[in-house]
């Protein structure tokens, strides 16, 4: 079994995540994650300022034992939530952990009244983009050039997210995570 660094449990075995608001004191563990994928990683004064906006968004941090190991954010406007960013450490990918990211935020902007969910991926992102078809995203659109270095991205939406059948769904997504994974939420 692999240890990341930090001393949590490895990625090979069982995992149990928490899943509370991400704090300014988490920003420099969310730093380290920005840097380590993307090719264009968000500012701590962007983060700052995102966090700085309590009423409109809504960022979360999980966590295995004492280490962050993702982190996703949104922001909310009417009844429409939009996915900013999410994020997770290279050593926890493939462990489940942008779907448990994903339907924290959801459950989150359930909490807000939203019904509608919205967010930009790079095109060509296949495995992003298969995580979001789960979750009933489908593509609407493409933004040119929308992305630093000149990526397109394409615009993917779900709506009435506030329905029965659409709770049907996030139960079993959340239920396909046993026994490999257990969330902990917390407010």
């Amino acid at each position: 079994m692999s240890t990341p660094a930090g001393g949590a449990a490895g990625p090979d075995g069982p995992v149990h995540v928490v899943v509370a608001p991400l704090r300014s004191r988490d920003l420099k563990a969310v730093l380290r994650i920005e840097d380590a994928i993307f090719d264009e990683p968000w500012s701590k004064r962007l983060f700052e300022e995102e966090l700085a906006q309590r009423t409109s968004r809504a960022y979360r941090a999980a966590w295995v034992e004492d280490r962050l190991v993702g982190y996703a954010g949104q922001m909310t406007i009417d009844d429409e939530a939009h996915v900013n960013n999410i994020g997770v450490d290279p050593a926890w990918q493939g462990r489940r952990l942008g779907t448990v990211l994903l339907c924290d935020l959801v459950r989150t902007a359930l909490a807000r009244g939203t019904a509608h969910l919205t967010l930009e991926v790079l095109v060509g992102n296949e495995p992003a983009i298969a995580l979001y078809r789960r979750f009933g995203m489908a593509p609407v659109g493409v933004r040119p050039n929308y992305y630093p270095n000149g990526g397109d991205a394409l615009i993917m939406w779900v709506r009435d997210i506030d329905t029965g059948g659409y709770a049907e769904r996030l139960s079993a997504i959340e239920a396909s995570l046993a026994p490999d994974v257990t969330v902990e939420r917390r407010a």
